[in-house]
């Protein structure tokens, strides 16, 4: 059974409140912190790969497809993973990514 946009949604909140979560315990100089923070970008991705296109077309404004392909760069490249790109992400993409799931979710219809 496949998981819904709803779910996925939830998923892409729960990975953002684990990175926070790790970035508070440490820098990502650290290597636990860098990795545990780089596999939640990776189910980031992963999650909005596997949302429908038309709730994403309510909320154009998004980098969503760049959102999936920082996912399949830092999952099938991970020798060539730019710290700089991670920590860019963590800094400046988590709170707008936030918002616009949240508004995301205000959208479905409900149970879903």
């Amino acid at each position: 059974m496949s998981r819904r946009d709803g779910e996925r949604l939830q998923d892409i909140l729960d990975a953002v409140d684990a990175i926070r979560s790790h970035v508070a315990r440490g820098e990502l100089s650290d290597g636990l912190v860098f990795d545990a923070v780089r596999v939640r970008l990776i189910e980031i991705g992963e999650a909005i790969k596997a949302i429908s296109p038309e709730l994403f077309d309510t909320e154009p404004g998004h980098p969503w497809t760049d959102i999936a392909r920082m996912r399949d760069r830092l999952a099938h490249r991970y020798f060539d993973t730019n710290h700089g790109h991670v920590a860019g992400a963590v800094e400046h993409d988590l709170e707008p990514l936030l918002a616009a799931v949240l508004r995301l979710q205000g959208r479905l219809p409900p149970g879903e």
